[in-house]
């Protein structure tokens, strides 16, 4: 009872702090979930992320990465857009952004939130801590595989898209994690409430799940425009749209959002700028302007090039014929990716 007492302050801290949802679970994740990696990996679903498959051992359980762990707090933050994310797809002059990285670096927020939080709970545990536990915080920062965490700590579930979805948040939530050596009563385990609904595998521009819960991140326009440094495929570039970084398709249409809530961070609020982008001011962007706009925004961290290559697929498919002077601009470039994509771009306005 004292135990429940204690996770129940830890939690009234973590809102009281900005977290939106909290749990927690064992800190071990039960062999399937090596199993479904593993094939993930086999399939080469993974494409150039190699970061995956270097650590799988790890991944597959925090155990694994850390031996002495017992318990994880899971830390969920709503990013819900006060928009439509889909807005932008229909405004082929504009470029869309993924809702994620409107605003601020989420990484830098919720690490400092989870620190806190922390050094919070190393002080009210000391009735029940040895001299020896241990906490550690996490934000994508480690082979964690936080969603079937947030799964078990009853945060919401793995849809067939296979993100986390909340019956409260849909599916705008960032996560963190609080692993620690000390054994804490988990929480009550989240099942999945999908049901029949396959509206997120439909609305895949580009097939990128081979079936339900089963993602080809060689497919998705996320991995493409974000993780990808090569010259994306022909096969993908009309589906790609004017998607400039990531892609929000498959959770915006989930039937879960018409429960979900605009996210209460001011922080977490998009830049203006960022809602509607004019492509023709982005296929100006210099290396200098680049890293000045997107300074502190997850979209500085694929660079300038891999940037405007974004752009110019977005230009290509615009039909907007005033954008072929940015296109022929970039078509003499240096870097051959650049110059090939500045030259489809301009074949496929003047075709």
């Amino acid at each position: 009872m004292l135990l429940e007492s204690f996770t129940n302050l830890i939690r009234d801290k973590a809102f009281e702090l900005g977290f939106d949802q909290f749990g927690i679970c064992k800190a071990q994740l039960p062999p399937e979930k090596a199993k479904q990696l593993n094939e993930f990996l086999d399939h080469d679903h993974h494409g150039d992320m190699k970061w995956l498959q270097d650590r799988a051992h790890q991944r597959a359980s925090p155990d694994h990465l850390w031996p002495e762990v017992k318990s994880a707090m899971i830390l969920g933050v709503n990013y819900g857009p006060q928009t439509d994310p889909l807005y932008n797809l229909k405004h082929f002059e504009t470029g869309n952004i993924s809702v994620y990285a409107r605003h601020r670096d989420y990484h830098d927020i919720i690490k400092g939130w989870l620190k806190h939080l922390a050094q919070y709970f190393i002080k009210e545990a000391k009735p029940f801590i040895t001299p020896t536990d241990q906490v550690k915080v996490f934000v994508d920062t480690a082979p964690i595989m936080e969603k079937p965490l947030a799964q078990q700590a009853g945060l919401g579930w793995q849809g067939k898209h296979t993100n986390l979805v909340s019956r409260q948040y849909g599916s705008w939530l960032f996560l963190g994690e609080i692993l620690t050596t000390v054994e804490l009563p988990p929480s009550k385990f989240s099942k999945n409430h999908c049901g029949s609904c396959t509206q997120c595998l439909q609305a895949c521009p580009t097939n990128a799940f081979p079936a339900p819960f089963q993602l080809d991140a060689t497919r998705c326009i996320s991995y493409l425009t974000i993780e990808y440094s090569g010259s994306i495929p022909l096969e993908f570039r009309k589906a790609i749209g004017n998607r400039i970084y990531g892609c929000d398709d498959c959770l915006a249409v989930c039937p879960w959002n018409h429960f979900a809530q605009h996210s209460r961070h001011l922080k977490l609020q998009s830049r203006k700028e960022l809602n509607s982008p004019l492509l023709q001011d982005f296929a100006l962007f210099t290396d200098e302007t680049f890293r000045q706009f997107f300074s502190g925004s997850p979209v500085k961290r694929i660079g300038h090039l891999r940037f405007i290559r974004n752009v110019l697929i977005a230009i290509g498919n615009s039909q907007q014929i005033s954008l072929l002077p940015h296109a022929q601009h970039w078509g003499n470039h240096d870097n051959p990716i650049i110059q090939e994509t500045a030259q489809w771009a301009i074949q496929q306005l003047t075709s």
